[in-house]
């Protein structure tokens, strides 16, 4: 049985068929959840840790750990852990911040997963995502490229729905979003995206991207030399407010 979520339950007063309500599923589905290896739909588990008062995790706490490639593990317990996270991209948007219709475009374009794996990792992506609505969020400071806001990922429906839920975001204390305009020519982020997170104690790791895996980087020179980039790129972007305005223009483009 899911424990976890019968203790949510209990703890709330909830019963499946008044959570079955909030989520707007069948209380016969509710009740499936309860039993072992019943998974709910990646929105449906959103919306039911919502109605809870609980993160994903909480109630369903290895599903990140089970659905994420093994050498994506440690990146993802830094991640979790970190009081400040600064994110860099240039091509698509960081995963934090992916609606669920974008993140599957984006992993069923590649090309590199088998299709009765997307699933998995898109739930793995939207998991992740509650530690920006959790009790004490870290700091999200995000800077994209422009190009990132005009490549018709998913379609202009899904574009749509993600840049309207992007300024939603930016409304949060915590999350920041810089865009870098199309105006500015050549500059350090055109080498490739990047995120750094720094935890409770000062300590910063980064992670980098590419084709096959990420890498998890500690070593001092290393993490100097990405410090700089961040800086870098921050210093060619809009400030959050000119940035927001800039995705709310372009949002209506792909109406």
């Amino acid at each position: 049985m899911n424990d976890a979520l019968r203790a949510a339950l209990d703890e709330t007063g909830h019963t499946t068929e008044s959570l079955a309500d909030r989520v707007g599923v069948d209380p016969k589905t509710t009740a499936r959840w309860l039993r072992e290896g019943r998974l709910p739909h990646p929105r449906h588990r959103a919306a039911a840790a919502d109605a809870l008062g609980r993160d994903i995790v909480d109630i369903w706490p290895d599903i990140s750990r089970r659905r994420e490639p093994i050498w994506f593990r440690p990146w993802q317990e830094i991640e979790r852990e970190a009081v400040s996270l600064r994110s860099y991209e240039s091509v698509v948007l960081p995963g934090l911040l992916q609606t669920e219709a974008y993140a599957r475009a984006v992993l069923a374009g590649g090309g590199l997963l088998p299709r009765g794996d997307i699933d998995r990792h898109v739930a793995a992506r939207l998991a992740r995502q509650t530690i920006l609505t959790r009790e004490n969020p870290p700091q999200f400071t995000a800077v994209i490229d422009e190009a990132v806001l005009r490549r018709p990922v998913g379609g202009r429906a899904t574009m749509h729905e993600q840049l309207t839920a992007l300024v939603a975001a930016c409304a949060a204390p915590h999350v920041r979003l810089h865009v870098v305009p199309s105006t500015v020519g050549a500059y350090a982020g055109l080498n490739g995206p990047f995120v750094l997170a720094t935890a409770v104690d000062h300590r910063t790791a980064g992670y980098l991207d590419n084709q096959l895996q990420g890498q998890v980087v500690s070593e001092p020179d290393d993490l100097a030399a990405i410090l700089t980039v961040w800086e870098h790129v921050r210093g060619e972007a809009l400030s959050h407010w000119q940035s927001v305005d800039l995705i709310t223009e372009v949002a209506t483009t792909w109406t």
